[in-house]
């Protein structure tokens, strides 16, 4: 029988996450090539009295418009926050916090700046080179994501992104590009990060004009486009093991843990299957086939799928080493008209009483991710890795420079709390990357306002601002809880 773990293991990997496309900027420098969310326009959340107003979708008529009028538009995912010349800066910082390893991405259109090229950029190869060496310097290991919600805009205009199995070659040629370069350099890597949101977004997870399909076959194209990113990402996994065995190689999904809205049976069963429809997608990657409950989803929606003879060997051969999960929230699930639709989505409509909300409106639930890295850790017997939590809030520069953030200090400490209860429930827990450790330009809503960070960084929505670097209160005391493996919170 294992033995009772009570703290947070030896080398346990604490420290942040962050995406190229919300930190990078110079969107036109060193060779790279526009991608996708260069085209998600910044809109105010507030200017519709709807605080999440959500820019992940681009229709083909949109991109058109942004593309031959820019000046009339603001894409604040062109400039990020400055990395891309800011790095040495942002990593000392990371490094003082002592930081174990630091979440990256890499943008597949600074390597391939249309995705079609047959020779990779090598300015951008080269950038990155230099962003792993100096983690190196201060012994921080990259735990790197291929894919983060930003394809080479040219594979979406001419495939329409994801929808085409035309783009599972390519993805392999890049992944092989990365894994030859970088293979002494990372060992930590994951294919795309949390898949299951092509239900949420099909432009921003795989790069698709929804006005460009059937609108009746929404779902299918939605299933088909994640058919073909399950292929690309066993193909990397594959290849991973072939260029460098000693690397870890993992999946990631968006965990929505679905409670039930009462006890009533029908209740339950939706909580049931709303949960099955997000574990879909690691139960493919970690088992490496189609789960039986599929067969019944796919034919009561009437969702054909597509699958070549060699498909199903490729996905068995292709199986990864480790979980990953973001974890923002729960979910409240009953046996309703629209349920179906609901299933997956990123935010539900019915709140959770017991539950607090964030300035957001996220119900915040700590208790909610240990349960979802207890059923998680049961049901693949995998190393998990939660590399993404972290609280979304309007902070206050003080005129001495001073972010006084105790409401993010608590909300971390809450779920690292029920992180150690999970190890102690048996839970094979790697590591813990907070979202956004440096404040960066919201994913959803293309905002700056929305932070995340124990480091502010003076820039507003609009991209006015310093880009000065301030310590907030919590960047001290997440630097204490990582020299205490955990212990002093």
């Amino acid at each position: 029988m294992k033995e009772l773990q009570t703290g947070f293991p030896k080398g346990f990997l604490w420290g942040g996450a962050t995406a190229a496309n919300q930190i990078e900027g110079a969107y036109n420098e060193g060779g790279k090539g526009m991608s996708t969310s260069d085209y998600a326009a910044y809109k105010d959340p507030y200017a519709t009295g709807k605080v999440d107003n959500f820019t992940f979708n681009v229709t083909s008529k949109e991109l058109k418009e942004y593309q031959e009028n820019e000046a009339n538009y603001l894409f604040p995912k062109r400039w990020g926050i400055d990395f891309y010349h800011r790095y040495k800066e942002d990593i000392a910082l990371f490094a003082e916090m002592g930081f174990k390893t630091f979440r990256i991405s890499i943008s597949w259109a600074r390597i391939f700046p249309t995705g079609l090229e047959t020779e990779p950029n090598e300015e951008g190869l080269a950038f990155y080179d230099k962003v792993f060496d100096e983690c190196a310097k201060y012994g921080i290991e990259p735990l790197v994501t291929m894919s983060h919600y930003e394809l080479p805009i040219t594979l979406t205009e001419k495939y329409n992104g994801w929808a085409s199995r035309e783009l599972i070659p390519l993805f392999e040629k890049y992944a092989r590009v990365l894994f030859n370069r970088y293979q002494s350099k990372v060992k930590y890597w994951i294919t795309f990060n949390e898949m299951n949101m092509n239900l949420n977004s099909l432009y921003t997870g795989a790069g698709i004009l929804e006005d460009l399909i059937d609108p009746e076959k929404k779902l299918e194209v939605t299933y088909q486009a994640s058919h073909h990113q399950f292929l690309a990402s066993a193909l990397a996994v594959k290849a991973a093991k072939e260029i460098m065995p000693d690397a870890q190689i993992g999946c990631m999904i968006n965990q929505i843990e679905s409670y039930a809205l009462t006890t009533k049976p029908e209740d339950q069963l939706q909580a049931l299957k709303s949960n099955q429809l997000n574990m879909f997608y690691p139960d493919v990657q970690a088992r490496g086939e189609y789960p039986s409950y599929m067969a019944r989803y796919f034919s009561d929606n009437d969702i054909n799928i597509v699958m070549e003879e060699e498909d199903a060997a490729i996905l068995a051969e292709g199986t990864v080493d480790f979980v990953a999960i973001s974890y923002y929230m729960s979910h409240v699930t009953e046996a309703r008209e629209d349920a179906a639709k609901l299933a997956g989505s990123f935010d539900s409509p019915i709140k959770n009483e017991y539950l607090e909300l964030s300035q957001w409106d996220w119900p915040i639930d700590p208790i909610g991710l240990r349960i979802s890295l207890m059923k998680l850790y049961d049901r693949y017997e995998l190393p998990l890795f939660v590399c993404e939590n972290g609280l979304g809030a309007k902070d206050e520069l003080t005129e001495d420079g001073r972010i006084h953030d105790d409401y993010r200090i608590d909300y971390i400490k809450k779920h690292v709390e029920q992180m150690k209860e999970a190890i102690k429930d048996g839970v094979d827990l790697m590591g813990y990357t907070t979202w956004g450790c440096i404040d960066l330009i919201s994913c959803g809503t293309s905002q700056m306002s929305k932070r995340y960070g124990f480091i502010y960084v003076d820039q507003d929505d609009e991209g006015n601002g310093s880009l000065a670097r301030y310590r907030k209160d919590s960047f001290e005391w997440y630097k204490e809880v990582i020299a205490s493996n955990g212990e002093n919170l």
